[in-house]
């Protein structure tokens, strides 16, 4: 089994920063893809940004130039460092991964997510 486990979130003032951190843990051969998604309530969750297993990056554009996303291999965790935060960002933030499990088979897990709230 693999568990995915987010810290990093809390409350802020706009034009705040906070660091996310997601670190994978379990029975695994090697992870590709890593992401992050957000849901606000009453809307759809949406992805934020994602990286993949050599270093490629996307965001969504809202959170371009503001949202860096990075990964360290070696520890099996994804970033999220969140800078000029706006009250629009505030949600429920995942973190998700593609991970080999097994020779023949990859499974996409999800973490239970961290919230992050942005009011004055």
């Amino acid at each position: 089994q693999v568990q995915l486990v987010e810290s990093g979130g809390g409350l802020v003032q706009p034009e705040g920063s906070l660091r996310l951190s997601c670190a994978a843990s379990g029975r695994f051969l090697g992870i590709y893809y890593m992401g992050w998604y957000r849901q606000a309530p009453g809307k759809q969750r949406e992805m934020v940004a994602e990286i993949s297993s050599g270093g490629t990056t996307n965001y969504t554009d809202s959170v371009k130039g503001r949202f860096t996303i990075s990964r360290d291999n070696g520890k099996d965790t994804v970033y999220l460092q969140m800078n000029s935060l706006k009250p629009e960002d505030t949600a429920r933030y995942y973190c998700t991964s593609n991970v080999r499990t097994s020779i023949l088979q990859t499974s996409v897990y999800w973490g239970q997510g961290t919230q992050v709230t942005v009011s004055s």
